[in-house]
């Protein structure tokens, strides 16, 4: 550091291809080709090669840095932040605005450093710098960090920021108090505005104490300033005191300002020549003062000097203030035909909150449709199925009706399966489930290997550098949603093992059945027994009449039901919403050109497009009310059957044959649609563990990188470490061996006396109005202080360094005896 200020330092990076990510992006994820952005895929690239080389204090850069943040704003709301950079730190468009905002920033800083502040106006345009600066990290740290969906880097985490913005708004406050000094303010107005001064440096310090990311060297400076600006406000208020003739006041704040400049001088070993100057400026200031403030109050005045409890706290006068600039708090409004930015990219693409929302719409609608609607009228026909199978119907009628043969209903439901290929069919379907089960299981497998190779490989390196140094979250913490997608996905493997052996199971127990129905009609009429046939009294033909017109009426609502459901998917399948959603994305885009495009907004639209369905939900009330009275007849029907029929056992064998080959079909039927729905799963699933896999990939890559990096810095602190304790052991031989010799010359025989101070026969300094009497507060100096030189520096003007005296410095000589000076 060569300033009595500080500047952020740039952040540097690699030049990559954006566009090309982007142009990936849009060819998988969008309806729209890329070739259509072709001008917009090279301005992206263009701002981002403007934006990356504008690393040097010049006004120049502002224009190219806060023009490539606004596209970035802006094309947020076109891409999901997390977009698959793969060249790029985190893979996170958030990460890159972050990255932008905060050159900018440093931009800003380095700007106020380069002003000419020797002068009013230069201070003035320097402290505007430093507040927009400090604007720039409170926008960074309030509206971007919190969006980054990950850690963020360590110099970019709360407490460092905090330091960073209150340091900034400490140096524009400086800038302020020195322009104030320079106009020539009253003293009491200048106070104020140093101690707001030393309280914005007491608060970055307290910031960069708990910061990672903060030097040890930029934490002293700060301490340091603090003390320094404490010390000016008490000097500030003792000249006013003297002003308005509170002597006693006066000397009580001389005393606080010199204890303040005191604690200043502590840093001394790590703040640079130009602070320290500073320091001593006003250090000889405040002493020649109050040397002259005691004396003339213990004879003159005699004013009894207040403790320093008693002293009324400093009121303070803060002139600095974190400024975010228009291009960065309103970027949309600098993009458009009237904005300095030009024309937005990307503007014909489809917002990715519109993607968002019409798959948000299409899952409600599938899950309406299909789980409230079509399940439930399945679920109908399946109680209705299960209360004919314990009645043993259609098998009992038929046996009775037809004796001999088949009956048609039986021969068509063979004659389906046999077009079908019934058996050959559901194995073909099983195998190709297995396919897609394993195809998944190795996609999550692999997934799940990265995570523990990911979680080894920092175990590892936690055990050798030790959980002090190795501080960074473990696997599990720093990828804790991906964790628990693993026991997710666990959770859907294992409920779809135990529904594949169900339908293993269910088909297994009908495979006889199933490949009777699907061989000959020979082989079927040999399965059923025919039976003699039966004399029909009037009652059992009236009551066979009544239940085969009750079946009738079930064979009739089950054909209406799946015709109703066909119909409702086809519905679901035309209803196409991304016209509606499009129409609404333009208008929020006009009425509201500010604010962001989120899938929340379409919530009304989803409301009023899914009423669409109510008419359908009534159905399902309709049909369970309409079952309800069918099932009732059924039941009448065939206990009236029965009772007609008793005694007679004639069709039984047959009426048994019958009804096992009807179940059958029934079974056959649920195992298609089983299996059609375990293929829907396991697809669905494959997107799934694709995305798991991605993800960590991802993670593991970042991870890797961060390891990488924390290494690096271990070793480059340890290298360190290694050679500072090398240099401390050469500097205690030096001093053993320099005891060892005055241990020689002692007698060991008698008491080693004090050495009296004797002053040394030495000219007159030529400056002697830096000399005056010793005190125990200056200790004892052994041939001189260090020269001086006359630094020009902002506290020239307001603390003379007085001290020229050229004072001869080196070892000391025991022959020599004792000088105070």
């Amino acid at each position: 550091m060569s300033s009595n200020i500080l500047f952020l330092p740039f952040r540097r990076t690699h030049s990559i291809s954006l566009s090309a990510a982007i142009r990936q992006y849009i060819s998988t994820k969008y309806d729209q080709h890329p070739d259509m952005f072709k001008h917009d895929l090279e301005a992206i690239d263009r701002l981002r090669a403007d934006a990356v080389t504008s690393l040097e204090p010049h006004v120049s850069g502002i224009r190219k840095l806060a023009a490539y943040a606004a596209q970035l704003v802006w094309i947020g709301g076109k891409f999901p932040i997390d977009i698959d950079f793969s060249v790029v730190s985190q893979n996170n468009l958030r990460f890159e605005l972050a990255n932008i905002l905060y050159n900018l920033a440093s931009l800003y800083s380095q700007l106020a450093i380069s002003t000419n502040r020797s002068t009013s106006d230069g201070l003035k345009t320097a402290c505007n710098y430093f507040c927009v600066s400090a604007g720039v990290i409170s926008y960074l740290k309030t509206h971007i960090i919190p969006d980054l969906r990950s850690t963020p880097p360590e110099d970019m985490d709360t407490m460092t920021l905090e330091c960073l913005q209150h340091l900034l708004l400490a140096q524009a406050q400086e800038c302020f108090w020195q322009k104030a000094v320079k106009d020539g303010l009253k003293d009491a107005s200048i106070a104020k505005l140093a101690a707001k001064v030393s309280d914005f440096y007491s608060q970055a310090g307290d910031f960069g104490i708990k910061s990672d990311a903060i030097s040890t060297e930029w934490i002293h400076h700060m301490t340091a300033k603090h003390h320094h600006f404490a010390a000016a406000a008490q000097y500030r208020a003792a000249c006013d005191c003297l002003e308005k003739r509170k002597y006693g006041e006066e000397v009580a704040r001389l005393r606080d300002s010199l204890n303040c400049v005191n604690e200043a001088m502590k840093e001394a070993r790590w703040i640079n020549k130009m602070v320290l100057g500073d320091l001593n400026g006003l250090k000889n200031r405040v002493s020649e003062d109050l040397k002259r403030a005691e004396k003339d109050n213990d004879l003159i005045y005699l004013i009894p000097v207040p403790p320093k409890s008693e002293l009324k706290a400093l009121e303070r006068a803060s002139m600095a203030t974190a400024k975010v600039p228009k291009e960065i708090a309103d970027p949309s409004s600098m993009l458009g035909d009237h904005g300095v930015f030009g024309q937005p990219l990307f503007a014909k693409l489809v917002p990715y909150a519109v993607h968002i929302a019409a798959s948000i719409y299409v899952e409600r609608k599938d899950r309406l449709v299909n789980t409230i609607i079509i399940d439930e009228l399945e679920g109908l026909t399946t109680n209705l199925r299960d209360l004919l199978q314990s009645l043993s119907l259609p098998g009992s009628l038929q046996a009775l009706e037809k004796p001999l043969g088949l009956p048609p209903t039986l021969i068509s439901h063979a004659e389906e399966i046999r077009q079908q290929d019934g058996l050959n069919r559901l194995r073909r379907s099983m195998d190709d489930i297995a396919k897609l089960k394993a195809n998944d299981k190795s996609t999550y497998a692999e997934g799940i290997e990265l995570l523990k190779s990911e979680a080894a490989e920092d175990e590892r390196a936690r055990k050798r550098y030790g959980t002090d140094r190795w501080t960074r979250p473990t696997s599990q913490e720093a990828a804790e949603k991906l964790y628990v997608q693993v026991g997710e996905i666990d959770g859907y493997l294992n409920s779809a093992n135990s529904s594949d052996e169900l339908v293993r199971g269910k088909l297994k127990d009908c495979e006889g059945v199933l490949r009777v129905l699907a061989g000959s009609d020979r082989d079927l009429e040999e399965s059923v027994p025919s039976s003699r046939r039966a004399t029909l009294t009037p009652r059992v033909e009236k009551e066979t009449g009544r239940l085969r017109a009750s079946l009738n009426e079930v064979n009739g609502l089950e054909s209406r039901r799946r015709r109703k459901i066909q119909t409702l998917r086809e519905k679901a399948a035309s209803d196409d919403i991304n016209p509606s959603i499009l129409a609404e994305a333009a208008r929020l885009e006009r009425e509201y050109p500010m604010q962001k495009i989120e899938p929340a907004q379409f919530e009304e639209l989803f409301e009023k497009r899914l009423e669409r369905y109510d008419s359908d939900r009534t159905m399902v009330v309709e049909e369970q009310e309409e079952q309800a009275g069918v099932t009732s007849r059924v039941k009448e029907a065939n206990a009236a059957f029965l009772q007609a029929r008793r005694g007679d056992s004639s069709t039984k064998e047959r009426e048994r044959a019958l009804q096992k080959l009807e179940n059958g079909y029934f079974k056959y039927k649920e195992i298609v649609s089983n299996l059609d729905v375990g293929r829907k799963f396991y697809n669905d699933l494959a997107k799934i563990v694709a995305r798991f896999k991605d993800d960590c990939k991802g993670f593991a890559y970042q991870r890797r990188t961060e390891a990488g990096q924390l290494e690096s810095d271990l070793t480059n602190a340890m290298s360190s470490l290694t050679l500072s304790q090398a240099n401390s052991l050469q500097h205690e031989k030096q001093e053993e061996n320099l005891r060892s010799s005055y241990k020689i010359k002692a007698h060991v025989d008698e008491p080693l006396t004090a050495p009296t101070p004797t002053r040394a026969a030495v000219p007159p300094p030529l400056a002697p109005a830096s000399l005056g009497v010793w005190t125990p507060e200056m200790g004892i100096q052994f041939g001189g202080g260090p020269s001086q030189q006359n630094n020009q520096n902002v506290h020239a003007a307001p603390y003379p360094n007085t001290s020229n005296a050229q004072l001869r410095g080196g070892p000391w000589d025991p022959s020599r005896g004792l000088r105070f000076s």
